[in-house]
Order: C-alpha cells, then sequence, then structure tokens
C-alpha cells in the first residue's frame, strides 16, 4: 500500500523529474543558497568523530522548511541524489553526510525563529528552529524565566539533530528524554511534504522522526515544553568504590518521589590513580579542591565510581536550608566518608559545564582528533558483570575521557519512538564511552580505539547482554535488522511511507537510495 502511494506521487511528478534527471544544471530556486565551493563540501564531508568522510554534490543553506522541501524534491527529481540534514556536525560516523549528494546546513535555516507560548493551565512552550542550538534556545528562555525540562550534557548541539536521536541527560530519569518533551513538530519528509505533527495530527510522522535518525523527516520546527527555571544548582559528587553500592544508590536515587531526590542524576567510572585525564583528579569540582586517596578502604578497586547530583535552588534560599535539604538527600547514600564535593553554580553555569571543556580542547587540539566514541543501553539485569568485563577488564586504564554510567526509567520514554532500548527491565542504564584524546602518535591510532570499542561489543554479545547501541551506526542491513529487531517493520513500513525512494539521512547506511520510482532498496523487507 505504501510503494502504491509512492509510485502515485511519483508518476504524478513525472514530468517534472523528465525535466532534470541528472545534477547537471541542478536549480532547487531556493531563497538561501547552493554552494559548490571546495571550501564548503569539504567541511561538510567531515564531522566530530573524524572517522569517515563523504564529499556532497553542494551544500544547501536554506532559509526556512521551504527551502528544505525544494532540496528533498530536486533530488526526487533526479536518478540519485540524496539529502543529509546537517546541524553542528556532532555526529561520530558520518551520520549526516550524503556521498555526492546534497548536505542542508540546518544552522542556516531561519535559526532565529523563537517563540515562547503559553498554553494555558501553567503549561508553557518554545516554538524553536530545528536548526537552532541548544545552547542558544537556553539563553533565550531564561530571559523569560523559564527553561526546556530535558537536556543533553553537550547544548552545543541542534534541536532538530537531538530529537532525531532522543537526547539524554541528568533529567531524564524524571522527565524522559528530549524526544518525550516535544509536543509539536514542523516535518519535510523524504517527499518534498512539509508537514505539522503532534501526538493526535499526523501521529505516525510524529512518533517516526521522534528517534528515527533522520530516515522519515527533516525535522524544520519543534515546540518544546518549558517550565520555571531555578537560580541555582548545588552541584555535588560523591565517589564509590563498591559497584553494587553505586548502582543501588543511583537507582534508589531515580526511583524515589519529586520532592524527595535531586533534580539531576548522572555517574561515572574512573580510575583509582593519580592519571590526571582518567582518575581522581577528574572528579574534584573547583581547583581548591583535592580528592583524598587516603579515605579510600585498602582493597579498593582498580576502578571506582562517582554519582553525580544537582540540586536546584533560588537565590533568596538560605545557605542552611539548601545544606539542610541537600544534607538529608545525602544521608541516605553509601558513598565513601570524606570523598564528598560541591559547589554552587548558576543553573545557566551548571547546563553549559561541558562548553567550558569544549574551549579547553579546541585550545589544545582535542576536539579536532578522531572521537571513537561508544554509547550503548545496558539491561540493569547485566549491569554489574558488564561492569566486570568493561569497566574492570576491557577499560581498566580508562579512555582518556569521561565514562558515564547512570540509570533510565524506561516508562520516562514513550514506545511509539522509533527509539529502541533493551528488552527488558523498567530500569536501564546509558554507557557513554566519551574518548579524548590526543591525535597519533600522541594518543592511540583511531584504529586501535576502534577496535577496542569492537571488543567491547563483542564481549557484549559473547555474555548475552541485553543492550542496544545509542547513537547506534552499523555498516549493513542485517546489523541494522538485529538492532531493531522487533521493531524493524514498523521501521520499514514507516520508511516506505515517508521516504520510499531512500532519499533521506544516506549516511545512516540503512536503506540504498533506488533510482526506479517509488522502490526502496530494502533487503528481504517483504515490501
Amino acid at each position: 500500500m505504501m510503494i502504491a502511494y509512492a509510485e502515485r506521487f511519483v508518476h504524478e511528478n513525472d514530468s517534472e523529474m523528465r525535466q532534470d534527471d541528472g545534477v547537471s544544471g541542478l536549480d532547487l530556486q531556493l531563497q538561501g543558497t547552493l554552494d559548490w565551493s571546495p571550501a564548503a563540501t569539504a567541511s561538510a564531508s567531515k564531522d566530530f568523530g573524524g572517522l569517515r568522510s563523504a564529499k556532497p554534490l553542494a551544500v544547501v543553506r536554506p532559509s526556512g522548511s521551504d527551502d528544505v522541501a525544494r532540496s528533498v524534491k530536486a533530488a526526487l527529481r533526479s536518478p540519485n541524489l540524496t539529502v543529509a540534514a546537517r546541524g553542528n556536525g556532532h555526529s561520530i560516523n558520518g551520520q549526516a553526510m550524503s556521498d555526492g549528494g546534497l548536505v542542508v546546513d540546518m544552522r542556516s535555516a531561519d535559526t532565529d525563529h523563537f517563540q515562547v507560548v503559553g498554553g494555558g493551565c501553567g503549561a508553557d512552550y518554545a516554538v524553536v528552529a530545528g536548526g537552532a542550538l541548544w545552547e542558544d534556545v537556553l539563553e533565550r528562555c531564561l530571559r523569560y524565566g523559564l527553561a526546556p525540562r530535558s537536556y543533553t550534557d553537550f547544548l552545543g548541539l541542534t534541536v532538530g539533530g537531538t530529537l532525531s536521536n532522543a537526547g539524554l541527560s541528568g533529567q531524564a530519569f524524571r522527565y524522559g528524554p528530549q524526544t518525550s518533551n516535544v509536543t509539536e513538530l514542523e516535518v519535510v519528509t523524504g517527499l518534498g511534504e512539509t508537514l505539522i505533527c503532534s501526538r493526535s495530527d499526523n501521529s505516525e510522522l510524529f512518533f517516526a522522526v521522534l528517534g528515527g535518525l533522520g530516515q522519515f523527516g527533516i525535522i524544520t520546527k519543534a515546540k518544546i515544553l518549558l517550565q520555571p527555571a531555578p537560580d541555582m544548582v548545588r552541584w555535588i559528587r560523591v565517589v564509590y568504590a563498591d559497584f553494587g553500592e553505586f548502582t543501588r544508590d543511583a537507582e534508589s536515587l531515580v526511583t524515589r518521589p519529586d520532592g524527595d531526590t535531586f533534580d539531576y542524576i548522572e555517574g561515572f567510572a574512573f580510575v583509582n590513580s593519580d592519571d590526571p585525564v582518567n582518575g581522581w583528579p577528574t572528579v574534584p569540582l573547583d581547583r581548591d579542591q583535592r580528592f583524598d586517596p587516603a579515605r579510600l578502604a585498602p582493597d579498593a578497586g582498580s576502578v571506582l565510581y562517582c554519582l553525580e547530583l544537582g540540586l536546584h535552588h533560588q537565590g533568596s534560599d538560605s545557605p542552611s536550608s539548601v545544606d539542610s535539604v541537600a544534607g538529608r538527600l545525602l544521608g541516605r547514600l553509601g558513598f565513601v566518608e570524606g570523598l564528598e564535593f560541591r559547589r554552587d553554580v548558576s543553573y545557566a553555569e551548571f547546563l553549559l559545564r561541558v562548553k567550558h571543556a569544549e574551549r579547553h580542547a579546541k585550545a589544545t587540539g582535542l576536539w579536532d582528533a578522531p572521537h571513537p566514541w561508544l554509547n550503548l543501553f545496558v539491561s540493569k539485569a547485566d549491569i554489574a558483570d558488564f561492569d566486570r568485563t568493561v569497566f574492570k577488564g576491557i577499560l581498566k586504564d580508562g579512555v582518556g575521557g569521561p565514562m558515564l554510567v547512570y540509570p533510565i526509567l524506561r516508562t520516562r520514554w514513550d514506545k511509539r519512538t522509533s527509539v529502541v532500548l533493551p528488552e527488558s527491565g523498567e530500569i536501564f542504564y546509558l554507557v557513554a564511552l566519551l574518548r579524548y584524546a590526543l591525535p597519533y602518535p600522541d594518543g592511540p591510532s583511531a584504529d586501535k580505539v576502534v577496535s577496542q570499542n569492537r571488543d567491547i561489543l563483542q564481549a557484549c554479545d559473547k555474555n548475552g547482554f541485553d543492550y542496544k547501541l545509542y547513537l547506534p551506526y552499523y555498516q549493513s542491513q542485517e546489523e541494522w535488522k538485529r538492532h531493531f529487531g522487533k521493531q524493524w517493520a514498523r521501521f520499514v513500513e514507516r520508511k516506505a511511507r515517508f521516504d520510499p525512494m531512500a532519499i533521506l539521512a544516506p549516511g545512516q547506511k540503512i536503506f540504498s537510495r533506488s533510482s526506479v520510482p517509488g522502490k526502496m532498496a530494502c533487503d528481504g523487507s517483504g515490501l
């Protein structure tokens, strides 16, 4: 049925297709610009990961959603063009690239669009461009005393980019990922149609694009839930030597009712040594604070753990009242006595804390080095074995950057989106291996680190761990089928409905562009 619809769409536009069945003389009739320059195409052929490159034919700098739609329609008229939406280029494996196709620079697409809307009953929203950076959305919302409810740790990412994956940080235990905090989208589909969608209108498209890896449409606007913003955050880190105690406390905190827990909950593993990149010095929050290893028991292992917590408060709150609340919540936890670090910062400073790391990385050359990051969701049932196998085994010397590990609640996710989670249990863990290392020969070679990532995944498979890649990347459709599992059929059906010629997001390597009208290249899909 979906293929028949696609064939009808292509047949109705057949005269247009015959006018431009190749790339020569391509005229998108943009309000924005079409940049063929070597500088533009070279820039669009790279990403943050630094592991892959693919040179596009040209870079589209759209003025708004109409230009995005024109770009997709131009690809439809050609036999082989594809279109990739690029935000801030923060993908790892070339997911925002289009080899020989069009890359749409979403940062230029109506990024000044910003509107705060009162929804009644105390609900407020921000309507923002898909190419807007979250850090800019935060700054503009704070002018109204408001802020989005859910974030990523790094806010130098676009709204459309994170919504196309999930968008996770330490608020997700309460509000869910960013995909659970958007109520309406404007989307350009792979058929070049610009549609408004929500949970009630065009709902199949709405849930498809959320976590859809760009496969079904390009998000050009989003309506995001807001809440009153606090003035300050009590930022706290506490250290554990025992992984079981660390996970018990973390799980207890994320399952407590609102008002009886912290407002931000994350965690990370680190090396039990004075290594300045992987060890004790990474834990204190201030230069005046010192990690005292004498506080650790003599039998503490090679890997330690840290809960990172945030408690919102107002500038008018007395320090003693904040101390009282924080003390009550911390008093229930079993961290190592004397290894507690705290700092009071503004709400904006807390949310933008990774911005400082970005500046440092750019100044030292780390930002331009390869970043073979690995992100996984691991079920609660397997996280202890994962710790023994990976943190204490394969990664016992660290990864040259943060090793995040913290629990997330399944009930905060909407199963109708395209995101794939571990199969069992209410609690699962995000594991993010965020490697920052100097380029070879000062640091390990990218090939060596990619090989280590492969070893980790092979260990997970060998031990039968219930896990899924987050920000997934595979090179064959067979691997993608295994990734999606029972959701593969739905994913294929949505592709056939919203992008039947596989125009969009070719860098994900899930589907291949077909030159046959209405036929999507999909091995064994049954379509």
